[in-house]
C-alpha cells in the first residue's frame, strides 16, 4: 500500500465507524453548546469588566462561517448577549457548562473511535475534563479577544505616527480573518491532542489537521454558493426552523470533514506500517 491509499482507507474507516451518525451526534451538540458557551464568555467578560472583549468572542466564533449562516446566528447571539443574565454565574452556570461540555463529549467519541482508542476514563472524569476545557477556552477566548478589540485602536495610534500606513486599512480585515484562523487551528490541535484516551504524537496530526482546514475553507464557499442560489428550499421546508436548520446542516458537514480528518491521519498510520495491525499501527501514531 502506499500513501495514495491513504484517503480511500480513510473513507472505508470513516463508513465503518459510523462517521455520518457521529457526525450528526456532533452538529447537533455543538449547536446546543453554542448559546450557553456563548453565555458563559459572556457572564465571564463582565465579570473582568471585558464585556467588548466577549462581544469580539462572539463575532470571532462566526468569522469563519459564511455570511448567509452568520448573519442570521449573530442576530440570535447579540438578543441572547444582550439580556440581563444576574444568575449567569450561578445555577444558570452549572446548566450552561454541563450543555457546553456536550459537545466536547461528542467530539471525543468521534476521535475515540477513529484512533480505535478505548475510553478506560471515568464518565465523571472525561465530563469533567471537558467542563474544564470550556472555561479554559472560555478565558483563552476572552483573552485573544481583547488583542482584537485593541488592534483597531493600536492601528489608529501607528497611522497617527505614521500617516503613510493609512492605505493599507485593508489588513485590519486581514489581520480578523487571521486570528479566527489561528483560533480554529489551535482548537483542533487540542481536540486531537486532548480528547481521544488514545493521543496521536503532534508531528502525526497535522494531515489530518491541514486536510480538515483546507476542505472547510472550499466547502465552506461552497455552502454559502448554494445557500446563495437554494435557501428559499430551507425556508419553503422548514419556514421558521430555517435558519436553525440551516446551521445544523452546515455543523454536520463540517463534523463529518473533522472525523474524516481523524480517520485520515490513522489510515496514513496504517499504510506506514502494513505488517501491523491496523489497532497496533494507530497506536504508534
Amino acid at each position: 500500500m502506499s500513501l495514495l491509499s491513504a484517503p480511500a482507507i480513510a473513507f472505508e474507516r470513516f463508513i465503518a465507524h459510523d462517521g455520518w451518525a457521529i457526525a450528526s451526534h456532533i452538529a447537533l451538540s455543538v449547536l446546543m453548546s453554542l448559546f450557553p458557551f456563548l453565555i458563559i464568555v459572556t457572564a465571564l467578560g463582565g465579570l473582568f469588566g471585558s464585556q467588548a472583549a466577549a462581544d469580539e468572542a462572539a463575532q470571532l466564533l462566526l468569522e469563519a462561517w459564511p455570511r448567509e449562516i452568520a448573519e442570521p446566528i449573530a442576530r440570535e447571539v447579540r438578543s441572547v448577549l444582550t439580556a440581563v443574565r444576574r444568575d449567569a454565574l450561578t445555577l444558570g452556570a452549572v446548566l450552561a457548562l454541563y450543555f457546553s461540555s456536550s459537545g466536547v463529549e461528542a467530539l471525543r467519541i468521534g476521535l475515540n473511535r477513529a484512533y480505535e482508542a478505548y475510553e478506560w476514563r471515568s464518565w465523571w472524569r472525561t465530563r469533567l475534563e471537558s467542563i474544564v476545557y470550556v472555561i479554559g477556552g472560555a478565558f483563552f477566548m476572552l483573552a485573544f479577544s481583547l488583542l482584537v478589540v485593541l488592534g483597531p485602536l493600536i492601528w489608529r495610534a501607528v497611522v497617527g505616527y505614521v500617516p503613510a500606513l493609512a492605505p493599507l486599512g485593508f489588513l485590519q480585515a486581514f489581520l480578523r480573518l487571521s486570528a479566527a484562523t489561528v483560533v480554529i487551528v489551535l482548537a483542533l490541535c487540542v481536540a486531537h491532542k486532548l480528547l481521544p484516551a488514545r493521543a496521536p504524537h503532534i508531528g502525526a496530526m497535522w494531515p489530518g489537521i491541514l486536510m480538515t482546514l483546507a476542505v472547510w475553507l472550499v466547502g465552506g464557499l461552497g455552502f454559502g454558493w448554494y445557500l446563495d442560489s437554494f435557501a428559499g428550499a430551507y425556508v419553503t421546508t422548514y419556514a421558521g426552523l430555517a435558519t436553525a436548520m440551516i446551521a445544523l446542516v452546515f455543523l454536520y458537514w463540517l463534523a463529518a470533514i473533522f472525523l474524516y480528518g481523524a480517520e485520515l491521519n490513522a489510515a496514513i498510520a496504517i499504510v506506514r506500517a502494513p505488517k501491523a495491525t491496523p489497532g497496533e499501527a494507530i497506536a504508534s501514531l
